[in-house]
C-alpha cells in the first residue's frame, strides 16, 4: 500500500523578515515574488507584528487591515487590466510603482 501524506511533498525553507526560518510547501516560493505579489511588504509587516507581539491578532490588526487594504487595491487593478485587454492581468513590480507614483500617496 502507497501512503501519501503531507511528509511525501516537497518543501523549502524560508527566512522571514525576523530571522525565523520556516518550512513551506515548493509551490508557495513564488508568492515572495515581487512581481507576483504586490503587497509582500504588508504580508511581511503582519507576520512580524504577530511574530513580536506573541501572535495576539488585536495588536495587529492594523497591519491586517492595510494588507486587506492592499490586497482589495491590486485586485481591483488587475481586474480593470484584464477588463481593458492588457497581459500581464497584475502590473510588474516597476509598473507598481509607477502607478503609486502617479497617485502620489499610498492609496492603502
Amino acid at each position: 500500500m502507497k501512503e501519501t501524506h503531507a511528509a511525501n511533498l516537497n518543501w523549502v525553507y524560508v527566512m522571514l523578515p525576523s530571522e525565523k526560518t520556516i518550512r513551506i510547501p515548493l509551490e508557495m516560493p513564488r508568492l515572495r515574488d515581487p512581481d507576483i505579489n504586490p503587497c509582500m511588504l504588508e504580508s511581511d509587516a503582519s507576520i512580524r507584528c504577530l511574530d513580536a507581539n506573541n501572535y495576539d491578532k488585536e495588536k495587529c490588526s492594523t497591519y491586517f487591515q492595510k494588507y486587506k487594504s492592499c490586497r482589495k487595491f491590486w485586485h481591483s487593478i488587475m481586474i480593470q487590466r484584464r477588463h481593458d485587454g492588457v497581459k500581464p492581468f497584475m502590473p510588474t513590480a516597476a509598473e507598481r510603482d509607477e502607478i503609486l507614483g502617479e497617485m502620489g500617496k499610498m492609496p492603502y
